[in-house]
């Protein structure tokens, strides 16, 4: 079943178009306070090596951010780190090499 026969209406918007109204405003608002957050306490200083772990921070904070058990916040956070295998800062840095043939 396609798009067009669920009743689903496409709309084209040009670059001369006149938008007079927000479109996407839950778009907007996760973009301009991402913005904001990545300007903020990291002053400009976000790398594209980082950015996706920025992005995973600021995701979860986003998610969490009308949470009415905030206590639970270190435990949220804390929980999923006892459930893998530690990672040494060496090894996440410079990556040990796999033997050829595994993996």
């Amino acid at each position: 079943m396609g798009l067009t026969s669920a009743s689903y209406r496409r709309e084209i918007i040009g670059p001369d178009a006149e938008l007079g109204e927000n479109r996407l405003p839950g778009c907007h608002r996760v973009a301009s306070r991402l913005k904001r957050w990545l300007l903020g306490p990291h002053q400009e200083a976000v790398r594209p090596k980082q950015l996706d772990y920025y992005l995973d921070e600021f995701t979860f904070r986003f998610n969490r951010r009308t949470s009415r058990s905030r206590g639970k916040l270190f435990y949220r956070l804390a929980q999923p780190a006892g459930q893998i295998e530690p990672h040494p800062y060496a090894r996440i840095v410079r990556p040990i090499p796999q033997p050829v043939g595994v993996g």
